[in-house]
């Protein structure tokens, strides 16, 4: 797949690189949000319970919760500027092909 160029229905192209990439950074988020549903509902019960000690545990599960948030965010922020300079690659190539004529990309 690497090394690879994918063509779209609209006519765009897609490194294979960045394909792996998307892939890859959809199943780390979806590994994390399977995660949060498991605290959050260890978090509910342990709420529903009124035990101190359980009131207790849920102040590391929600920073779990919260930790897990953010990685969730820095991995959404990665892939928007894999998308964007793999974007920019592109263009740039295609203006090199074109005899050094750039596409205009809509801002």
């Amino acid at each position: 797949m690497e090394g690879e160029t994918f063509r779209l229905g609209n006519g765009g192209q897609v490194d294979g690189k960045v394909v792996q990439t998307f892939q890859k950074s959809f199943v780390q988020v979806q590994n994390i949000l399977d995660q949060n549903r498991l605290l959050i509902n260890e978090i509910n019960q342990n709420h529903e319970s009124k035990i101190p000690d359980n009131l207790g545990r849920n102040v590391g599960l929600i920073r779990e919760l919260n930790n897990n948030i953010r990685r969730v965010v820095d991995l959404y922020a990665d892939l928007s500027s894999s998308v964007s300079n793999s974007a920019d690659h592109i263009a740039s190539s295609e203006g090199d092909s074109n005899g050094g004529h750039k596409r205009n990309r809509p801002a």
